[in-house]
């Protein structure tokens, strides 16, 4: 686990293969994403590097329902209840009615190539495969901030998942955005803003189309779900999204 200060009250934390994001508001804070199954430890640790308990989170927000981005939290569940929002067509997926996730036949079937066997190796590690189910999850809101620490705005931006939201910062200028837009993956050569390659989403045509929404946002700072901290114009991050040729 590293943590980085992005802001006074904003940082990014690295997990074992995906990024997690903590706001603090006085006291209290909000958790965005958080890892896979055995990242549970580095959550709990990446809290109380802030001075902080895990009863402070006032809740977490969820990008998209994939098991590098929400396996932690049931475990984090029993050590302290935590309330679970999530884009409304998010839900079914996080129910286990719906399934838009890469499978193991996606990955083995790429293990040829060295990236993805090194990367396989460390997710499994990290507990994938798992099937982790938050019916409890509620949606979150799209017209304004959120009540939680760091006010949060959603932004949808589906196409990843059908349900992938995106939180933007308005006051710090920053937006977190998941998977619908990253800075690096172990498995691509390249680093900068970039989709990820086409058999992780759901839908990569709507992933790309989406990126209008993220152009939309006023902010100069993206924290991605993997890879480091972008700083610079958010409208050539997103042009370097797509001109990754991600397919």
């Amino acid at each position: 686990m590293r943590l980085r200060q992005v802001m006074s009250d904003v940082f990014l934390v690295e997990g074992i293969a995906s990024n997690w994001t903590l706001l603090r508001e006085g006291r209290d804070l909000t958790l965005v994403d958080a890892g896979y199954p055995k990242d549970v430890d580095g959550v709990v640790a990446s809290v109380e590097q802030l001075g902080h308990r895990i009863e402070d989170i006032r809740g977490v927000l969820i990008t998209h329902g994939h098991i590098d981005h929400v396996d932690a939290i049931p475990a984090l569940q029993r050590l302290h209840p935590l309330p679970t929002y999530a884009g409304e067509r998010e839900l079914p997926m996080l129910r286990g009615e719906r399934h838009e996730q890469a499978t193991t036949w996606d990955v083995v079937s790429r293990c040829w190539r060295p990236r993805v066997a090194k990367w396989a190796v460390t997710i499994a590690r990290a507990g994938a495969p798992a099937e982790v189910r938050l019916p409890d999850a509620q949606p979150t809101l799209t017209d304004g901030a959120l009540d939680l620490p760091g006010s949060p705005v959603a932004v949808p931006c589906a196409g990843h998942t059908s349900g992938h939201t995106a939180y933007a910062l308005p006051a710090a200028g920053i937006v977190v955005t998941g998977d619908a837009l990253i800075t690096g993956h172990p498995i691509v050569a390249r680093s900068g803003p970039q989709l990820l390659p086409a058999f992780f989403s759901h839908d990569q045509d709507e992933a790309n189309a989406s990126l209008d929404a993220l152009a939309a946002v006023d902010a100069d700072t993206v924290l991605p779900g993997h890879g480091p901290v972008w700083h610079g114009s958010l409208l050539d991050a997103v042009d370097a999204a797509r001109a990754s040729g991600q397919r």
